[in-house]
């Protein structure tokens, strides 16, 4: 079969890096004569990009990737299994892979997706396997094609890895050190991207506050790439995630407050507000810092949202140490907070600890967290009634017909009625209602 009259899907599994790479993978392909598949059913190649990040990731790979077994068996070199991502950065799932799974096609990790095409070459003329892990990132490659799901919005990498070693968390083994793209390259992509119709980029690294780029005039840290992403004409929004708490500093603050296409949004995840949990975790700021944090970033911008990262029942975690992490909680009063159960990760510190805590408890701490959680987000949207904001419209609503949806600089999503030529437009919107997760609103 030839590269052009093969349809290729990828299935992406975790985070906004994980999207970001598969929009890259798909550029690569088509650019290379492949053509994109609506599903999975009429793909000739499957592509899972996996995630590290939590068991329940591991267990849906592995199920999804079973279902195509008997497609697989029956249609054999007419039908092409690659698997990549961060999971095969594991030894262990290398093995379990090799054990199980023998008849996938292609592996591949963090580093090296810019071989997909000539991994894929290489299957069809030789015929045999192709399993190639990188240990480590090596040098950044650049300018490499992506097929974005907006016109009108892009991500766009500034860094990779990660130096903090959370003591629960797999990053730093699978997707390496820290290295930071060279400020004009980043530049360059923007500028590129803005005649190209975007309107809003998002920043992305594990942890963009300790950017470090070098320019002609010395060492560019993230703040300063912020200022010279915002001299480009057509863009009009910037965000950026994530950030490290013990890495946000005054100057990155003071940019909410100066710069105005820098969006009044943070992602700042906290993981704890118990000062002992959050050393275990080896998070490298305590509970009243961070409290501080939120403080100093709302004396900038008092509007300004903030969500935020929460594990529920990591090793020791007592009830004392939870109802820290309530009170932290009910002091900042999160827009919005992403919650999970402490799942274990292989290689990690936290995953050798003998003072795992039971399950029932876990999902006990779970269900009351997310309850004040809920109410702190839908008291945060019901103080968005009856004011106007300026939208940035993503398209139809994928659940109600005849709504659109978009969002606000603080990240807030709305739904309202509109017209198909408002899509990729920034147009404003009175909020007439609200619930825990979105806002409603009409078209001014």
């Amino acid at each position: 079969m030839l590269n052009k009259a093969r349809k290729f899907h990828i299935t992406t599994f975790g985070c906004q890096m994980n999207e970001h790479d598969s929009e890259i993978m798909s550029g690569m392909l088509v650019e290379n004569g492949y053509e994109k598949a609506q599903s999975r059913d009429e793909a000739d190649i499957v592509i899972f990009n996996t995630c590290s990040i939590r068991e329940n990731a591991d267990k849906r790979f592995f199920g999804t990737l079973g279902q195509l077994k008997k497609k697989k068996i029956e249609k054999k070199d007419e039908f092409t299994v690659c698997v990549c991502g961060c999971m095969m950065q594991q030894q262990h799932i290398i093995d379990t892979l090799k054990e199980k799974y023998p008849w996938v096609d292609v592996v591949f990790g963090t580093h090296n997706i810019h071989n997909l095409p000539k991994l894929l070459t290489n299957l069809y003329e030789q015929h045999k396997k192709q399993m190639e892990i990188w240990p480590d990132g090596g040098e950044i490659v650049e300018g490499l094609p992506a097929q974005r799901l907006f016109k009108h919005k892009s991500f766009v990498n500034i860094m990779y890895g990660c130096n903090n070693f959370c003591s629960y968390c797999i990053v730093p083994y699978t997707r390496g050190r820290e290295r930071s793209r060279k400020p004009e390259d980043i530049v360059k992509e923007v500028r590129a991207l803005a005649e190209d119709g975007v309107k809003e980029v998002t920043l992305l690294g594990q942890n963009v506050n300790s950017y470090r780029g070098s320019g002609i005039d010395g060492t560019i840290d993230f703040t300063d790439l912020i200022y010279m992403l915002a001299e480009i004409e057509k863009i009009e929004r910037i965000r950026f995630m994530t950030s490290h708490p013990k890495d946000l500093s005054d100057k990155l603050i003071d940019a909410f407050r100066n710069c105005d296409k820098l969006c009044k949004y943070i992602h700042l995840p906290v993981q704890a507000g118990s000062n002992r949990i959050l050393k275990a975790m080896n998070r490298k700021y305590t509970k009243e810092a961070y409290l501080e944090l939120v403080k100093k970033l709302r004396n900038a911008v008092p509007d300004i949202a903030i969500s935020t990262d929460i594990i529920v029942g990591f090793p020791g975690e007592t009830e004392e140490d939870f109802q820290d992490t309530l009170d932290l909680v009910r002091k900042v009063g999160y827009d919005s907070a992403f919650t999970f159960l402490y799942s274990v990760r292989t290689g990690t510190p936290a995953a050798k600890s003998d003072n795992q805590i039971p399950e029932d408890v876990k999902h006990e701490r779970f269900n009351r967290l997310v309850e004040i959680v809920n109410e702190s987000s839908a008291y945060k949207n019901r103080c968005y009634r009856g004011k106007t904001k300026q939208v940035l419209v993503d398209g139809v609503s994928r659940s109600k017909e005849g709504v659109y949806e978009g969002r606000t600089d603080e990240f807030k999503l709305v739904n309202f009625k509109g017209t198909p030529d408002i899509t990729g437009r920034i147009v404003p919107v009175k909020i007439t209602d609200s619930n825990t997760f979105s806002l409603l609103g009409e078209i001014e």
